[in-house]
């Protein structure tokens, strides 16, 4: 199989040497070309031919995502990563650029301390989504000091025993998980949900600080659902979405007569924090049978744990689709399992939500 082929676009010199060095030590990765700005970027696209870009968003003359309406424009299914800084700024014009057509994007390491430190960070970051946007074998990467901390998953267990889901079931909580591509999918699903389901929705969507506080105002200002970013303490209400926030697990507990969310930083679950495991979980375990959970596209398997957490409630697990799924890892690890109830494209996902929630709910009120 031929080299992945990577253009680096970034007009910090220190930037372009930290990504070309932690990149070019993959045996499978060959840097076709670097660039200091948008312009040269685009100079260089028909001579090198990358499989993929990773293109900052920060630069002069043509900025990040200038020059990727540039791109999509000549190239639309090149894949390319935009490389932010954890800025409020940085922040903001990612999620415009994930919105315009960019494929995912990574953080800039910062406080990680020595120069070896950047390049390990970048390199467990940036290799994992290189691959899977171009669709190749993730790489397995060896666990370093640096990258310990940040794959840890949990133990083998034994197989689960499914309860199959019950149609007339009431449906009492929506979870959904979501990963690459997750910001788009969001912008469609969650618009058309209908305020009639009268239920709380939580979602684990991956994403560092400050991006899921933006993603969040992002899907409220879009939605007639009020969709807020989780803090620790605050009470789960229907017709309330609330996104888990950049570097906390999030989960749903009791609390008298209603339940609140919990924030905790134990341990990444999957490499992830916020990981969907532990969300859904704790809905499974609150709220039994009566949960829905979503797996929409993501690379990994975060979510898969926690659909058989769910399925062994008895509840109810819709993932998305391969063709619509920007990296079909997460829906396909639940799909391939067979705890998917039901494998839907992106386009039918908030329908049928709305259909399995709603005809569950009149079915209530009919026995009433």
């Amino acid at each position: 199989m031929s080299k992945v082929r990577v253009l680096v676009v970034d007009d910090a010199v220190v930037v372009r040497k930290i990504v070309t060095d932690s990149l070019s030590t993959h045996p499978d990765i060959e840097i076709a070309g670097v660039a200091a700005n948008g312009n040269i970027a685009l100079q260089k696209i028909p001579q090198v031919n990358p499989d993929i870009i990773t293109l900052d968003v920060e630069m002069p003359e043509l900025n990040g995502l200038e020059t990727l309406l540039k791109i999509r424009e000549s190239y639309p299914k090149l894949p390319v990563i935009m490389f932010s800084t954890l800025t409020e700024r940085g922040a903001e014009t990612t999620m415009e650029a994930l919105q315009n057509g960019a494929s995912d994007y990574c953080t800039k390491p910062a406080n990680v301390g020595s120069v070896a430190d950047a390049r390990e960070r970048v390199r467990t970051e940036l290799l994992q989504k290189i691959f899977a946007l171009c669709g190749r074998p993730q790489p397995v990467l060896q666990n370093t000091p640096q990258s310990a901390t940040i794959t840890t998953s949990l133990p083998s267990r034994s197989k689960p025993t499914i309860k199959p889901a019950t149609s007339s079931e009431t449906i009492r909580m929506i979870a959904i998980g979501v990963s690459t591509g997750g910001p788009n999918a969001l912008a469609d699903v969650v618009p058309e949900l209908s305020t009639e389901l009268n239920v709380p929705i939580v979602c684990v969507q991956h994403m560092p600080p400050v991006f899921t506080r933006m993603l969040a105002e992002r899907l409220n200002s879009n939605s007639t659902l009020t969709v807020l970013e989780g803090q620790d303490g605050m009470p789960v209400e229907p017709n309330h979405m609330y996104i888990a926030p950049g570097d906390y697990h999030m989960i749903v507990k009791r609390s008298g007569a209603g339940y609140v969310l919990n924030l905790n930083q134990e341990q990444p679950e999957n490499s992830c924090r916020p990981a969907v495991d532990p969300l859904f979980r704790s809905v499974a375990r609150e709220f039994g049978s009566q949960v829905l959970g979503v797996v929409l596209t993501g690379m990994g398997q975060d979510g898969l744990r926690g659909c058989e957490d769910i399925k062994e409630q008895g509840g109810t697990v819709f993932v998305q689709d391969k063709p619509s799924s920007v990296v079909w890892g997460m829906p396909g690890y639940v799909a391939e399992a067979g705890l998917a109830d039901r494998v839907y494209p992106l386009k039918d996902i908030a329908r049928e939500i709305n259909r399995r929630v709603l005809s569950s709910s009149t079915k209530l009120e009919q026995r009433v």
